[in-house]
């Protein structure tokens, strides 16, 4: 057996360096010569620039937009209906649209340098009325963030439609308006580029802390108008990025172009304040939904509006339109109705723009359905649980697809959530809460289920309206004259382990140990092409890629040996670090030997096409693979304080065919933990005149150990039957469902006051505030 293939718990290769600090991002990279570069940004949300008056003296060392000569705007075009175009300038012209746009740079032999020679310019605005909310942004007399547009919408459509037979037919009727706050991402290592001339290559490098390295060449292509080939773009470690690095960003461009027309080096690093007011955002969104029900809480359909606060710009490739648009078509999640209609509005804002964040539009959409189910329970009198289970789509129904067209591959959904209620101990839980506790504390007991689809295919991402599409990833594999094995793909890591799943799908093939399997990625000059890391893509479409390179590798190893084991190719096999034939085996270094050292035992007018091999892979359907699970979670809630302490926390998450069990657990457990800030803490606020009020972390809470419960997990598995090994992508599943479940719990323990929270975060001053509510409400009422 291959103790190292597919399904083996290998501990992570990268671990070693990560951890004693031996690693270089892009903060560690220094050159001779290189300058850093810091950036002005506008102290207002919205703003004439009426001026941007430079000291005399300083005028190569002080950049704004008109001396960016052949820059171009970052338009992020799409083709869904009434979709609209922004103009986003790496540095702003004619207008600032949010608090934190840069409008102009400075050149130091430092940082500290390069930000006291911004305190010199001065900075000429008029000030113009902010749009800070998207209720605000569709009123007919809104101001105008671009004014070319008649109205302030990035994009407005209707998905579905009018469930007329649902609300005829239905016993029960429930509607509810829910709202999650605006968060920023927060990885460990923000926003960073070091750009510089490669005389001997002839190369604009652009060493940038992304995602996605192969786009953001295409972008900066664009944006700068110069051909990619002239164009390198290198991914170093990268500390984590969540979506936040996926996007082509308005430093990356100042600071190419920079080095593209002066060939010196030069760097620029975000620092936290920068990213807390100034980087991209996510998750605000506002729900209207009512759903029709009969008396045992069946659900017939729903009709739904969702209103997506997107910021001021569209961002590249991704678009203003992805959040929204995502979010009308997923709202209806695991469940089994066949009536749905949704409103989607995307609302232009003086705030910065939205960027795709772990989950995209998911962990919206679900809490505001989970939440829904369990008003619907409480409405017909039954258990959540019991409600949810007889609405999810039931097992025998897969493959299924659902009311928008999602078309789930296999699972059993009710099985998971059963299977949670009792690793959660429900009955004892109910029992328990029959008691009061000793400390005046309230337990609730909460469930959320979801999908996720991961690896979209190419269909859906031009349903999306993207104007750069998504297909094959490409990896290219070589034996080495050692017999190791190296490995290329474009894909760069962000933190979930690539380096060693890949290594173990190689592994799975042709049984050499994954430490003996060098996996390399994330440079546009030495791998092949690959759309990057995101939307839980990357096992499933660079594992495709390495496993269907590894097979041919494999197949001319054993075309190879079969000459020296005096047999025929298809006698020969891999196996236990060895190729075997009927009468001998040979090790992968003799193989090796042979080709690179020893070309001359060959025969004469070979035409063996080498042990280096280059394949694309996209799944054999195009309409993405579903991953799922259900959470469980008992809560303890200090009805005096607000306070809520997650006392037990459990996942039962299937990702198909699992690679690597521990790697699995690892990115279920950390986005469970972003779930839990985006349910209790996580806020980005602003006041009426659109100034971010949480610029550092003391205002910006972000969960810790002391918040985090130990959460456990359990595993299944429904391989996909269209993808390699049957593996579904799973990195963004465990940020999903905390908000709904947690929420759920939080409003089954105050059920007896009266309460049902529908916003998060779940603060304790909101707590507080509808028990307050409540008590008043009583008061008046007798």
């Amino acid at each position: 057996m291959n103790q190292t293939g597919i399904g083996a718990r290998v501990r992570r290769l990268e671990d070693d360096r990560l951890v004693h600090g031996r690693s270089r991002y892009v903060g560690d990279i220094k050159m001779p010569g290189m300058c850093d570069v810091a950036f002005l940004r506008s102290p207002l949300a919205h703003a004439r620039i009426k001026a941007v008056n430079k000291p005399e003296g300083l005028e190569s060392r002080i950049l704004c937009a008109a001396d960016l000569d052949g820059v171009r705007p970052i338009v992020a075009e799409s083709t869904l209906p009434s979709y609209r175009n922004s103009e986003h300038w790496p540095l702003a012209r004619d207008k600032v649209r949010f608090v934190g746009e840069p409008v102009a740079m400075a050149i130091g032999r430092n940082r500290a340098e390069a930000e006291d020679l911004l305190e010199e310019i001065d900075l000429r605005l008029e000030a113009l009325p902010p749009v800070i909310n998207g209720a605000a942004s569709m009123a007919g007399d809104a101001p105008r963030l671009h004014e070319e547009w008649d109205d302030n919408m990035f994009l407005k459509l209707a998905v579905g439609q009018d469930p007329a037979n649902a609300r005829e037919k239905a016993d029960v009727v429930v509607t509810r308006q829910f709202r999650t706050a605006r968060q920023v991402m927060n990885p460990m290592e923000g926003k960073g580029v070091v750009a510089w001339w490669d005389y001997r290559d002839g190369q604009l490098v652009v060493t940038t802390s992304t995602q996605v390295p192969h786009v953001i060449r295409n972008g900066l292509s664009r944006c700068l108008g110069i051909d990619e080939s002239l164009i390198r773009v290198i991914a170093p470690e990268v500390g984590g990025g969540f979506g936040y690095k996926c996007i082509l960003q308005p430093e990356e461009i100042a600071v190419a172009w920079l080095a593209w027309t002066r060939r010196k080096p030069f760097r620029w690093l975000e620092d936290r304040r920068e990213h807390l007011t100034a980087g991209a955002n996510t998750r605000e969104h506002n729900y209207s939904v009512t759903a029709y029900a009969d008396q045992r809480g069946r659900l017939l359909g729903m009709d739904a509006e969702v209103t997506v606060d997107v910021g001021a710009y569209s961002v590249w490739p991704f678009t203003a339109g992805l959040e929204a648009a995502q979010a009308g078509g997923n709202l209806p999640g695991p469940y089994d109705f066949r009536e749905y209609r949704c409103q989607v509005n995307a609302p232009a804002t003086n705030k910065p723009p939205f960027t795709p964040y772990r989950g995209v539009a998911r962990p919206g959409v679900c809490f505001a359905m989970e939440l829904t189910i369990d008003a619907i329970a409480r409405e017909v009198g039954r258990e959540p649980w019991e409600v949810r289970a007889e609405n999810l789509v039931p097992a025998d129904a897969m493959p299924y697809v659902n009311v928008t067209n999602k078309h789930y591959d296999t699972g059993d959904y009710p099985g998971s959530l059963m299977r949670a209620k009792d690793a959660i101990g429900f009955d004892q839980v109910r029992e328990r809460q029959k008691t009061p506790e000793a400390d005046g504390r309230l337990i609730g007991v909460g469930f959320a289920t979801y999908t996720e689809q991961s690896a979209h295919g190419s269909k859906v991402f031009a349903q999306w309206g993207l104007a750069l599409v998504p297909g094959y990833d490409e990896a290219r594999i070589k034996l080495t004259p050692d017999g190791g094995v190296e490995v290329r793909v474009g894909i760069q890591s962000i933190g979930q382990g690539l380096q060693t799943t890949l290594a173990q799908v190689a592994s799975e093939i042709l049984s050499i140990p994954a430490d003996r399997i060098r996996v390399l990625m994330g440079d546009t000059g030495t791998t092949p092409y690959s759309y990057g890391a995101f939307a839980s893509r990357g096992i499933v479409m660079a594992g495709g890629a390495v496993s269907r390179a590894a097979e041919a590798l494999a197949e001319r190893i054993r075309v190879m040996a079969a000459r020296a084991l005096d047999c025929t190719p298809e006698q020969v096999r891999l196996e236990d670090d060895r190729v075997h034939g009927p009468n001998g085996s040979l090790s992968f270094a003799e193989v090796g030997h042979i080709w690179y050292l020893r070309p001359d035992e060959l025969p004469e007018g070979d035409r063996h096409g080498g042990l280096e091999v280059t394949e694309a892979y996209r799944p054999k359907t195009d309409h993405g693979v579903f991953s799922y699970a259900s959470h469980a979670v008992v809560v303890a809630v200090d009805p005096r304080t607000g306070k809520v302490e997650l006392l037990d926390y459990v996942i039962v998450e299937d990702a198909g065919k699992v690679v690597n069990p521990m790697i699995v657990e690892g990115q279920t457990i950390g986005g469970a933990v972003q779930g839990i800030g985006t349910a209790l803490f996580e806020e980005v606020t602003y006041d009426d005149q659109g100034q971010p009020l949480s610029s550092t972390l003391a205002d910006y809470h972000l969960p810790g150990a002391a918040e985090a419960p130990h959460i456990r997990i359990q595993h299944t598995e429904s391989p996909s039957p269209h993808t390699a090994h049957g593996i579904k992508g799973v990195g963004e599943g465990g940020a999903i469902a905390p908000g709904g479940a947690i929420v759920n719990a939080i409003n089954d323990a105050l059920a007896g006051h009266g309460v049902e929270i529908n916003r998060i975060p779940a603060t304790p001053e909101r707590i507080l505030e509808a028990l307050l509510g409540a008590e008043a409400g009583k008061e008046n009422a007798s």
